[in-house]
């Protein structure tokens, strides 16, 4: 027997209105994630590492405060006991930075487009990271949706006479982060606190030289040193919505919503910011586009039928 859905004038169940409501933050998240595209250009002329450095330093600034603020200080005190997850965390922050430098680098090169090649990927090549290290398993279809956006990685760089680095690059650092923060289990913001501070002393003695050699854009304008600071929170705001939405949507939605950040890039760096794209690259894209759906598709289907869900663990 189906449910109906609630007549006008009367309450939605509160399970429905805990998916709409993290529907909406995940959303929001991704939204957030596809609008930095037109973020970082507004910290030009200053170098992608300049602003990766910002990044860092006002990141862990916030992080510090919010848990400041919630109280959430004494974790601190055993993280020495546990050295195994320090160093997932530490890996993980060295490989987020890479992603983060290398976006920003990607975003003020001109090449958005490419970019959101990366951010398609990524699903599939962590689907293969879960396949290679975990030993998870995949359905034919999702074998046909990586293979299919395999081939059009290869045609991509058959056409421009070069791999499409870019892409390759922001796929892989941010799917072995995604592996790295699992196996490491701890909260967002704690994970977040740990990862920055890794990289935090590097990108301060950096941001200092800059200074001192009197190369630095912090002090051009308070305006500019307002984005620069404002770096910290459209790092943490969008990790603090996807968290929230996490825990309130199912995971097939979310993978959906996933798709929503590289087609904001895609669009942005196509109709905002006019990049152009040869017809061959499209029919590549199109590739790419079509091994996503694959993807999703399987993946969706498979998590409406509890009986047939995706085994993960060993074999």
């Amino acid at each position: 027997m189906t449910r109906s859905a609630p007549l006008p004038g009367t309450t939605a169940p509160a399970g429905e209105r805990r998916t709409s409501v993290g529907v909406l933050a995940g959303t929001a998240a991704y939204v957030i994630w596809g609008l930095l595209t037109l973020y970082w250009p507004l910290l030009e002329p200053a170098p992608a590492l300049e602003i990766l450095a910002h990044r860092i330093v006002w990141s862990l600034v916030l992080v510090a405060i919010v848990l400041a603020i919630q109280c959430d200080l004494n974790w601190l005190r055993v993280m020495h006991r546990q050295p195994r997850v320090l160093a997932l965390l530490a890996g993980a922050g060295c490989f987020v930075g890479a992603n983060w430098g290398l976006y920003i680098w990607a975003v003020n090169s001109g090449r958005v487009i490419e970019a959101a090649l990366g951010y398609y990927i990524n699903p599939l090549f962590s689907a293969l990271l879960g396949l290679v290290v975990l030993r998870e398993r995949m359905a034919l279809a999702q074998w046909a949706g990586v293979a299919l956006a395999a081939a059009g990685v290869v045609w991509l760089g058959i056409d421009a006479e070069r791999p499409p680095w870019v892409a390759i690059g922001l796929a892989a650092t941010f799917g072995i982060y995604g592996l790295l923060r699992k196996w490491a289990a701890m909260p967002s913001w704690r994970a977040l606190a740990v990862e920055t501070a890794t990289l935090a002393i590097p990108a301060a003695a950096y941001l200092a030289l800059l200074s001192r050699a009197g190369q630095s854009h912090f002090g051009d304008s308070p305006v500019r040193a307002a984005l620069f600071v404002s770096t910290g929170l459209i790092t943490a705001l969008p990790l603090v919505l996807f968290g929230f939405a996490a825990l309130r949507t199912p995971l097939t939605v979310l993978g959906m919503l996933q798709f929503l950040l590289p087609t904001m890039q895609f669009l942005i760096g196509y109709f905002g910011l006019h990049e152009s794209v040869s017809t061959v690259g499209l029919g590549a894209y199109c590739l790419v586009w079509a091994g996503a759906a694959f993807f999703l598709a399987s993946y969706a289907w498979r998590q409406t039928r509890p009986d047939e869900s995706p085994r993960v663990g060993p074999d």
